[in-house]
């Protein structure tokens, strides 16, 4: 069926003067000049054999068919304009992000400062989340996940760095106790209740933890080690600038987890994407040049 679609620069005009509410202001958005936007709108007025507009020239308002012709002309055209996004190959624009959150505070943000000078036009918007990634129902361009294989179809897999895990607390006076951690309570997080076991499991270790205590999300858990609460099984990159500080203190170590940070990127490729995971890449290089903290380091 055949489209009846009137001048698409007479629609740009018009959807401009009725957003914005002048004529005037429409003019100076799409850099034309006010009687080339009156002129748009009277022939598609013409065309649409209704007025659009009504009131006095300097007081113009949008009529009943001009309040409905424009609802409908915003919703095109932020479709016309996501589409646009999602095919173009630009160094420039936004460039959405998933991540787990935790991740996201602890480990992205406070190196992402590096990739915003070298490439200040791409504007990175960050999306926390830890869930399966659908390329073709999510939005993303890039997914950062910790796991294990096998990744999504249809997704360039970027390796970053193996994940290292170990028991941290807060620094203070060393005494036998946190040798054994014996009597501390025992951390644990609801997003990753398998922690502890597996840590236990890996490394071989029995400890006589004291009560569990249970928190919601993982930033959480991580904020109750450094205020004393407790020991948690945490991360090392989620530690790691914390025990480089002496704000958090790791007595057995770190281990691998078994599981690798990656990054997931679309199969259908653009710039941005592809300098984001070149960026990723050079960090993680450089942070797993910065061994996990030794036993019983920084009391």
């Amino acid at each position: 069926m055949a489209r009846h679609i009137p001048s698409l620069n007479a629609l740009r005009a018009f959807e401009a003067a009725g957003r914005l509410g002048r004529m005037t202001l429409a003019a100076i958005e799409l850099n034309v000049t006010h009687s080339a936007i009156s002129r748009q709108v009277q022939n598609l007025e013409a065309v649409l054999g209704v007025p659009l507009f009504e009131g006095p020239k300097n007081r113009l308002r949008l009529t009943e068919a001009g309040v409905t012709l424009l609802a409908g002309l915003g919703t095109a055209f932020d479709q016309i304009d996501a589409s646009v996004r999602s095919v173009a190959d630009t160094d420039e624009g936004p460039l959405d992000v998933s991540c787990p959150g935790t991740f996201t505070m602890r480990w992205l943000i406070p190196r992402l400062y590096r990739f915003q000078t070298d490439y200040p036009n791409i504007d990175v918007r960050l999306t926390a989340s830890s869930k399966p990634v659908d390329f073709e129902r999510d939005g993303f361009d890039v997914a950062i996940r910790v796991g294990d294989p096998p990744w999504p179809a249809g997704a360039d897999v970027i390796a970053l760095f193996p994940e290292q895990i170990g028991p941290v607390l807060a620094a203070m006076p060393a005494t036998g106790q946190v040798e054994s951690l014996h009597g501390f309570p025992e951390l644990h997080t609801r997003t990753r209740p398998s922690a502890w076991p597996d840590w236990r499991a890996r490394s071989g270790r029995s400890i006589a933890a004291g009560p569990k205590v249970d928190y919601e999300h993982f930033y959480f858990m991580l904020e109750a080690a450094r205020a004393g609460l407790g020991v948690c099984a945490a991360p090392w990159p989620y530690v790691a600038d914390d025990i480089k500080a002496h704000r958090l203190v790791a007595p057995f170590g770190f281990i691998d987890s078994g599981h690798s940070y990656v990054a997931l990127r679309r199969s259908r490729r653009n710039r941005k994407a592809s300098l984001f995971c070149d960026w990723l890449q050079a960090e993680a290089e450089h942070f797993q040049q910065s061994d996990p903290a030794e036993p019983g380091g920084a009391l």
